[in-house]
């Protein structure tokens, strides 16, 4: 830095270069947990983010300075309507490549019209034929995932077209009991209470706010230039050097701001309740009256309202003292 008297370092973090805009706004979750847990479990769930409030609760974390006082924390409110398993996959490895392929799936023989608005070229394959062949291979199948359906008309969002992905499923088993356990949900819905459960602690992706084509000051939040300065204010000191002659990816530029994949760790479920048992009805501005359960997460997650929000279980080691329900004491709904 020459001889200057601060430390200035360059504003803006490099951590989510490129900053370009999300792909879809149903993301890929790339990385699963390994549940610790004796049966089949899906790792995951999918909801729709109605809004954010505010709780009290007493804080038991035994290492806490607060221990045993009321503690005020913002929440989100993640309206989880049941989902539809459509499928079942299954995944064997490319050695070779360091990679997973697919290589068997079943689909469920009677689906609801609704998941017909989404895939109009799904084909109905003979399920007997699919499901024996299925079988014969599952000495080569190392993973099987769960092809899901969100159902947004059972949800307050104004919406028809559900989204599709898949949920892998976990446990310390083998490969045909958590066959016999997809198998069996098949064509049925799951309810959230059948993954989550209140204390555990859950990784949040979605697609965050999207903010358009912004300049660096924004984007980056580099200071504002002298008023003597050449031609505009709100642009980089500098290009770079001459050599190389040419604008390197560090250097901050406008460009596309917000609308980005992005993944929150360590997200604390603090309670799941039904929209029914309350004394009044649940709505959100810009999104609508609940009509299917609710989670009510520590803190907040990415995207606005009416945003798909996918969870799983945390895949970063966590104390278990972490993962006990709290005692709220109020919401503010």
């Amino acid at each position: 830095m020459g001889a200057r008297k601060k430390h200035a370092p360059k504003r803006g973090s490099l951590a989510f270069t490129p900053r370009k805009r999300a792909k879809s706004l149903n993301p890929d979750i790339k990385t699963w947990p390994t549940l610790d847990v004796d049966e089949p479990k899906l790792l995951g769930f999918a909801g729709y983010k109605a809004g954010m409030t505010h709780v009290y609760y007493l804080d038991e974390y035994k290492y806490s300075p607060y221990k045993g006082q009321e503690i005020f924390s913002a929440a989100t409110i993640i309206e989880v309507p049941p989902l539809y398993i459509l499928g079942v996959v299954g995944y064997k490895i490319d050695f070779d490549n360091n990679r997973l392929i697919s290589y068997k799936t079943i689909i469920a023989p009677d689906f609801p019209e609704f998941i017909k608005r989404r895939i109009k070229t799904l084909k109905i394959t003979n399920f007997d034929k699919s499901l024996r062949e299925f079988e014969d291979s599952l000495d080569k199948i190392k993973v099987i995932r769960t092809l899901v359906s969100t159902q947004p008309i059972k949800a307050g969002i104004h919406k028809k077209k559900p989204e599709i992905f898949e949920i892998q499923l976990g446990g310390k088993v083998d490969i045909r009991e958590k066959f016999n356990y997809a198998l069996n949900l098949l064509g049925n819905e799951i309810d959230v209470t059948d993954v989550f459960s209140p204390g555990d602690i859950v990784d949040v992706i979605a697609v965050t706010k999207g903010k358009g084509f912004q300049g660096p000051v924004k984007r980056w939040g580099i200071k504002l230039l002298s008023h003597k300065s050449r031609k505009a204010r709100r642009k980089p000191g500098a290009l770079g050097p001459w050599k190389p002659s040419a604008t390197r990816y560090t250097v901050p530029l406008a460009g596309q701001l917000g609308f980005h994949r992005r993944t929150i760790y360590h997200l604390k479920i603090l309670d799941i309740r039904d929209s029914s048992e309350f004394d009044h009805p649940l709505s959100f501005k810009g999104y609508g009256q609940l009509k299917s359960k609710l989670l009510l997460v520590k803190g907040s997650v990415p995207g606005p309202s009416k945003r798909l929000i996918k969870m799983r279980f945390t895949v970063r080691p966590v104390r278990e003292e972490m993962k006990t329900p709290v005692r709220l004491t109020y919401i503010k709904i």
